[in-house]
C-alpha cells in the first residue's frame, strides 16, 4: 500500500510503499478516505512525541472497513466509520466506564503506531473505539471531526458545560479554537475569540463570534476579556498550547468559572505559572481536554446532520496523499486558512 513516512524526525515525508497492516484480532483494517493534517502529527514530526522511526503520521481519519478481526463482534467490511484518536484497551475499567479517551492502556493510530497518512490502517478494540458514519457525513467532514473538532466539542459541552448566554473565551484561533467557537456559538453562547492573526480573527468572527481580540494590540488580554463579558466568561479555553495562553485563560474567568486546557503543553511549557490564588479565592474549576470517546460522538453527529454544526466550514484544503508530507511540513508556519484534509 501507499503511505507517507518519515525516517528522521524533521525530515520531509513522503510518500512510500509498506506492506498491509495486520488485522487485529480485536480490531480492524480500514481503507483510508480521508485524513486529517494535524498540529498533534507535527509535534510527532519534530520529535516533540515519541514516535518509533521510521513513522506513518495520521490520526484524523475516516473510512470503510477492510478488514475484521475475529474477536469483533458489531462491524463488518464495508462500514463507514471513524476512530477519536484516542483509543481504548476495551478491557479496563475506564473503558468499560465509556471513558476510553483516559484508558492507561490506550493506542493512538500516528503516535502508538502507524497512522493514518496511508491508503490503509489497523485500528485495535474496535467493538470500543469504532464510530458509525451517518449517510449524510461525507469523509473529509468526518476526518475533521477526529482532534481538533471532538476535543473542542468535549472541552465546551463536557468540561465547560456551557449554556444558552454563557460567554465563552477562546484563546487561540487554529483548528481547535475555530471549532470551540463554532460549538460554543450553535449553542447559544457569547464568545469571545483571541489570536495575533487578523485572518484568524476574521474566520473566528464568521464562525460565530461575537467579539475578537487581537492579542498584539492589547497589554492584558484577560482584563479586556473580562471587561466585555462584564465581569469575566463562564468559560475559558485555551485552544492553543502555551503557558500565557493558559495563564490568561484562568484569569479571564469570573468568579466560579471553568478553564479547560484543550491545548498541548509540552516538555517546559507543561507547568505554566497559574495563579493558584484566584483559583481557590473565586473557586474557579481547572479541565483537561484530551479528545472524546467513542460513546459520545452520536450526539455531536446529530447536530452535524441537522445543521447546527458545520464542521465542513472549518476545512480550507482538500489535498492529495502525495501532498501530506509538505502539509505537514508547512504547520512550522501558522496558518489562518482552515484545516488541511487528505483525501484518498
Amino acid at each position: 500500500m501507499k503511505a507517507v513516512v518519515y525516517e528522521e524526525h524533521g525530515a520531509l515525508p513522503v510518500v512510500t510503499d509498506l506492506p498491509e497492516p495486520d488485522c487485529p484480532a480485536d480490531g480492524v483494517v480500514v481503507s483510508v478516505r480521508a485524513t486529517g493534517v494535524c498540529r498533534s502529527d507535527w509535534h510527532a514530526w519534530k520529535g516533540h512525541d515519541p514516535v518509533s522511526l521510521p513513522h506513518v503520521p495520521g490520526h484524523e481519519l475516516a473510512g470503510v472497513v477492510a478488514g475484521v478481526g475475529a474477536q469483533v463482534r458489531h462491524w463488518q467490511v464495508g462500514d463507514r466509520v471513524t476512530v477519536p484518536f484516542v483509543c481504548g484497551c476495551g478491557r479496563c475499567s475506564w473503558c468499560e466506564a465509556g471513558e476510553a479517551q483516559v484508558c492507561p492502556d490506550q493506542t493512538q493510530p500516528g503516535f502508538t503506531g502507524h497512522g493514518s497518512f496511508a491508503e490503509r490502517v489497523a485500528l485495535h478494540a474496535a467493538d470500543t473505539n469504532l464510530v458509525r458514519l451517518p449517510d449524510a457525513v461525507d469523509f473529509v467532514t468526518a476526518a475533521s471531526l477526529g482532534c481538533r473538532f471532538a476535543t473542542a466539542y468535549r472541552a465546551v459541552t463536557t468540561h465547560g458545560r456551557i449554556g444558552a448566554g454563557d460567554w465563552l473565551a477562546v484563546h487561540g484561533c487554529g483548528g481547535v479554537g475555530l471549532s470551540a467557537v463554532m460549538i460554543g456559538s450553535a449553542l447559544g453562547a457569547r464568545v469571545v475569540a483571541i489570536d495575533v492573526n487578523p485572518a484568524a480573527l476574521q474566520r473566528a468572527s464568521a464562525c460565530g463570534a461575537e467579539v475578537v481580540i487581537d492579542a498584539t494590540a492589547v497589554d492584558d488580554v484577560a482584563a479586556r476579556v473580562r471587561h466585555v463579558t462584564a465581569g469575566g466568561a463562564h468559560v475559558s479555553v485555551d485552544a492553543f498550547g502555551s503557558p500565557d495562553l493558559a495563564v490568561a485563560s484562568v484569569r479571564s474567568l469570573r468568579r466560579r468559572g471553568r478553564h479547560v486546557q484543550a491545548g498541548l503543553l509540552l516538555g517546559d511549557a507543561s507547568r505554566p505559572p497559574l495563579p493558584m490564588d484566584l483559583v481557590v479565592a473565586h473557586e474557579l474549576e481547572l479541565y483537561g481536554s484530551h479528545g472524546m470517546p467513542a460513546r459520545d460522538y452520536p450526539a455531536m453527529l446529530r447536530l452535524i446532520e441537522e445543521g447546527t454544526l458545520r464542521p465542513g466550514e472549518l476545512v480550507g484544503r482538500v489535498i492529495g496523499l502525495d501532498e501530506a508530507g509538505a502539509a505537514l511540513a508547512a504547520l512550522d508556519q501558522p496558518s489562518a486558512g482552515g484545516m488541511t484534509v487528505v483525501s484518498l
